[in-house]
């Protein structure tokens, strides 16, 4: 008989992909966002989804009913974390801060032998106020759960040493009754290369015979400065073929804006924003030609996002999902192979 489970904030179940093996099916889930709902209910057909609003009573409690009634004995959350996040501006009042509350409420009520809470490395030195007193999240969940006999372990890990060709940090609070949740040893570290050069080259608004592999189509001026830029390179570096305004300026940005990935290290993090060509390291890393000029002048593809977020090779999108909702999701996911190495070492 498999352990049950419940998983908050679900989004589309990306961060769920491989715990089946570990011996788990998440049987209750709850997700917000209609679409996101909808996408995660083709992907488990089989999980009961309550889509809405767990600060409202009435579906928290629904929920609850729900995993106490199939006798749920592992958790699963992974709150909205742009309050906390660097993209989104550490705000210390914002709201979606005191979801976590939310999660430790429940976590209380049901009492699931293992829970796994997931968010952005700030987590750890953020604060919510409780009875008009700031506390860091990390002493709120110690104090609410450990009086129940948990052991709490919150830790900071990366993605690229688990299994997955992306530079990813996570921070998790691992809980468990069964004494303390160690951490599974590193693996070696995947490249770009390793992951995604057997896939043919493409330039921008072509395809392929493979599934997800077609590039999206963008405005010639950008093609010309990035065929220009190298490998590993931002095209605002460029002397002669660089970003530029209307009156032929040259544009100002980050160093990761216009940017080519290096094929020979594990990918940048992948955000929300993956199918803008101007944002953070967004673009294929290209190959030298002959004439001088680099190949793949655009975003990754989609299937070159499944691979580097570490989805299985056979994984799809439901068929009325946009690409634009696709890579929004992906973005916003936990690489799935981080919670499949983090169950390895769950205490039983």
């Amino acid at each position: 008989m498999g352990i049950c489970g419940v998983s908050l904030f679900a989004n589309v179940g990306i961060a769920e992909t491989y715990i089946k093996k570990h011996n788990i099916d998440i049987v209750v889930a709850n997700e917000l966002l209609p679409k996101r709902a909808m996408f995660y209910k083709e992907l488990y057909p089989e999980c009961e989804m309550i889509e809405g609003d767990i600060t409202n009573k009435q579906i928290f409690h629904k929920i609850l009913s729900l995993a106490q009634e199939k006798k749920c004995d592992f958790l699963l959350a992974t709150p909205p974390c742009q309050g906390m996040s660097i993209a989104g501006r550490m705000a210390e009042n914002d709201p979606r801060n005191s979801l976590i509350k939310y999660v430790v409420a429940f976590i209380k009520k049901l009492q699931p032998t293992n829970a796994l809470i997931e968010n952005v490395p700030k987590i750890l030195n953020t604060f919510l106020v409780e009875r008009k007193k700031k506390i860091k999240i990390t002493d709120y969940i110690n104090k609410h759960l450990k009086p129940l006999g948990y052991t709490i372990n919150p830790v900071i890990i990366d993605a690229s040493d688990y299994g997955t060709a992306q530079t990813r940090k996570r921070a998790f609070y691992l809980i468990s009754k069964k004494g303390m949740w160690e951490l599974p040893p590193k693996q070696p570290k995947i490249t770009v290369k390793e992951a995604i050069a057997h896939l043919p080259s493409l330039e921008s608004g072509e395809s392929s015979s493979i599934r997800y592999h077609y590039a999206k189509k963008h405005n010639q001026r950008h093609i010309t400065f990035l065929k220009h830029t190298p490998t590993g390179k931002s095209a605002l570096e460029n002397k002669i073929h660089y970003p530029k305004k209307e009156d032929g300026t040259r544009i100002k940005g980050y160093e990761t804006t216009y940017k080519r990935i290096d094929w020979d290290k594990p990918a940048p993090t992948i955000t929300i924003a993956n199918g803008a060509i101007s944002s953070q390291n967004n673009v294929h890393p290209g190959r030298k030609k002959a004439d001088g000029t680099y190949s793949d002048a655009r975003v990754l593809t989609l299937k070159e996002i499944f691979i580097l977020t570490g989805l299985p090779e056979d994984w799809e999108a439901p068929k009325w999902a946009s690409d634009n909702l696709i890579r929004t999701v992906i973005g916003e996911g936990v690489p799935p192979k981080l919670i499949d190495a983090l169950l390895t070492t769950m205490p039983t």
